[in-house]
């Protein structure tokens, strides 16, 4: 990992995977977001810059070592945070499949990081929001869960779409995914309509 302070291996890390912000932004104002959980958050601290309240875990070495200056962390995020009020920062060097002792929240994310999406929605209030992408295939296991209810995409400018849902998660020929082979490949199928990330509401 890049040496420097907080500031300097975040924005290094950010020109490399892109800046979420605006996504994490968009999803926060549109479902009232104020607690998040992020499992397998390397170092993207972006979610707190526009959500009170974030949990981040990974057992990945370099975001352990990134973590433990979390003084310096959460002076960046109250220089850099869009709202007002405190901000609340916390992190678990842990694998997030494991028992975590967490109080539910408003908002899981998902991002290239497993199956997180059924790892962790224990956590997920009813009503709560899963935001994922179908890199290893979490969208599609949330798309055919039944505690959970698609209710939208967000487009690679962090616009959010909730129409014509219906179009997702189809394969050619109008099928169905196998959730059975997802699971073995750890991998999202070819579907005839992507987004970049994909919406999903617990209902249960």
């Amino acid at each position: 990992m890049k040496k420097g302070t907080i500031a300097e291996k975040y924005h290094d890390y950010r020109d490399k995977i892109g800046n979420r912000k605006e996504l994490y932004k968009a999803v926060a104002r549109k479902y009232g977001i104020h607690s998040a959980l992020y499992p397998g958050s390397h170092i993207d601290i972006a979610p707190s810059l526009v959500i009170p309240k974030v949990t981040y875990v990974d057992n990945f070495r370099g975001a352990v070592q990134f973590f433990k200056d979390l003084e310096s962390i959460r002076d960046y995020i109250e220089e850099n945070k869009d709202y007002e009020g405190e901000s609340e920062v916390d992190f678990k060097g842990e694998d997030y499949a494991e028992d975590l002792d967490l109080e539910p929240v408003d908002l899981i994310i998902s991002q290239y990081a497993g199956f997180v999406g059924q790892a962790t929605k224990k956590y997920l209030k009813t009503g709560g929001i899963l935001l994922c992408n179908d890199s290893h295939g979490d969208a599609t296991l949330a798309a055919f869960d039944e505690d959970f209810e698609f209710i939208g995409v967000v487009s690679g400018s962090s616009r959010i779409i909730e129409k014509g849902l219906d179009a997702y998660f189809r394969l050619s020929g109008d099928q169905d995914a196998d959730v059975a082979i997802v699971r073995e490949a750890m991998k999202g199928p070819k579907y005839s309509k992507k987004a970049e990330n994909y919406l999903f509401r617990k209902i249960r």
